[in-house]
């Protein structure tokens, strides 16, 4: 090795502009910024949604209405699907589990039962949620409603 062949290691060199170092590096004057405006200004970072001055997408677009935070959605099952199971799997006691295994529901659903349909059978159903008529009906039929 000698000095007149000494090089960088490969792959050790960068290849960046060196920008702002002056007219000898050959990006001089404006520094491949351009002339004025905001671009060539520096701190200059663009808002997410600018359109160059035009009044943007998200304040165009009219706004109303409430989003409760506090919300709790359920996955809603009725009567008629709870006969249905409870023929097909012959049982007697309908959980969460039961419904999520069935795939009537997804995995961390909450679920209410509601009264559309009818039973024929008596059946003890868990469920986190049951409207009046459906507690009803599943009492009129001599089943039990448990809360989860």
């Amino acid at each position: 090795m000698e000095l007149h062949n000494l090089q960088p290691a490969p792959g050790s060199n960068k290849s960046n502009k060196r920008v702002g170092r002056g007219p000898g590096s050959g990006y001089g004057g404006t520094s491949t910024r351009g002339h004025k405006g905001a671009k060539s200004r520096s701190g200059y970072s663009r808002k997410i949604g600018f359109e160059g001055g035009q009044m943007p997408l998200q304040r165009r677009v009219p706004k109303f209405g409430f989003k409760n935070i506090n919300r709790v959605e359920y996955k809603a099952i009725n009567l008629d699907a709870l006969e249905a199971l409870a023929a097909a799997r012959n049982i007697a006691k309908i959980t969460v589990d039961d419904l999520r295994d069935a795939g009537l529901v997804a995995k961390k659903a909450l679920v209410k039962i509601l009264g559309n349909g009818s039973l024929s059978r008596a059946l003890e159903v868990e469920a986190h949620a049951f409207s009046k008529k459906a507690e009803e009906a599943i009492a009129a039929a001599g089943g039990s409603v448990t809360k989860k």
